[in-house]
């Protein structure tokens, strides 16, 4: 679908994709202008329509670009071999920390793309992140030590338990950002919150 725009030249692809999630991660959605877009990247609107469809297209593209990016980082820099679930847990809020630090710009258009409410694409956005937990859920829980849990427990269901309950953590600090700006967020504090209720979920599971 976007042959075109993957042929051109890498350069000119991230000047394209840093103007199109600046201005989308300051301004969402509705008022983000593609005039200000290809001002930034330095291309004419004419060419930026060339290679996407529409500003819609664009948009969800640029998210599933940096959802792609962002998932490949936390996956090469996972230690498979670690099959203790709560450690890989741990693993992944720490890389994901190290991802806010190193890709800020990146980090507050997926903050902002979650809280999106414009009706062009929110069904879209909706339909991805469904497609993304259930593909996180199967990469994360398929190779685990399932010996570390109390004996008698239905691990299948202590698993989703696991699973729904940092999800609900996670739905919590999204929604703790809505008022907040990138630089107002604190990442250690959240990986030390989430650490607690690691803490007391391997409590209740693990022998």
């Amino acid at each position: 679908m976007y042959s075109k725009f993957l042929n051109v030249d890498p350069e000119k692809q991230e000047r394209i994709i840093n103007a199109a999630s600046k201005e989308f991660a300051q301004k969402g959605y509705d008022n983000a202008s593609t005039n200000e877009i290809v001002k930034e990247a330095g291309i004419s609107k004419g060419l930026l329509f060339h290679y996407f469809k529409n500003k819609k297209g664009l948009y969800l593209f640029i998210f599933d670009y940096l959802q792609e990016m962002f998932r490949e980082k936390i996956y090469e820099n996972i230690n498979w071999n670690e099959k203790d679930l709560f450690i890989r847990y741990r693993e992944i809020g720490l890389l994901k920390f190290e991802l806010i630090k190193s890709y800020p710009e990146t980090v507050n258009f997926i903050k902002v793309a979650y809280l999106e409410d414009s009706n062009e694409v929110k069904s879209d956005l909706e339909q991805r992140q469904n497609i993304l937990i259930a593909t996180a859920y199967q990469k994360l829980f398929s190779d685990f030590d399932h010996s570390k849990f109390k004996e008698n427990i239905d691990i299948n269901k202590a698993i989703q338990i696991i699973f729904w309950s940092m999800e609900g953590f996670a739905n919590q600090q999204q929604e703790k950002l809505k008022a907040l700006s990138m630089d107002q967020v604190n990442p250690e504090e959240t990986l030390v919150e989430m650490e607690s209720y690691l803490d007391m979920l391997k409590e209740a599971f693990y022998k």
